[in-house]
């Protein structure tokens, strides 16, 4: 089950990983992506969505400190996905399905975080 448990957790925090990455690599899409929802200062947000997402997927993946990382995920999801998914206001079809898939999706991965947060630390094979 140990085994399990870290496949798990290295898909689950590597999605955030990735993510975080991603929002270095294609910054100026992303950045243009965060202009275009109308959040405020979109460079700096940009910037700070990556650490935030480095920071929390990095803790689950290794296990160090993973309340600290699920927390940081938990209120990422909980900020960003009303702002940035708000399939509610979207007029164009495609737009507001793709919104409503993403709002879902993030609304479903902090459901699986919460639920991380009542495992019983120190994980196993953590840092």
């Amino acid at each position: 089950m140990d085994v399990l448990f870290v496949i798990g957790r290295v898909l689950f925090g590597g999605l955030f990983l990735y993510n975080g990455l991603n929002h270095f690599l294609h910054y100026e899409a992303t950045r243009g992506y965060t202009a275009y929802k109308h959040v405020p200062v979109p460079a700096v947000a940009t910037i700070v969505s990556a650490v935030w997402l480095l920071t929390g997927g990095a803790s689950v993946v290794t296990g160090f400190r993973p309340e600290i990382g699920l927390g940081l995920i938990v209120a990422f999801l909980v900020v960003v996905t009303p702002k940035m998914h708000d399939f509610w206001a979207a007029t164009d079809p495609a737009q507001r399905m793709g919104d409503f898939i993403n709002f879902q999706k993030n609304v479903a991965l902090a459901g699986a975080a919460l639920m991380m947060l009542a495992i019983p630390r120190p994980w196993p094979y953590s840092l």
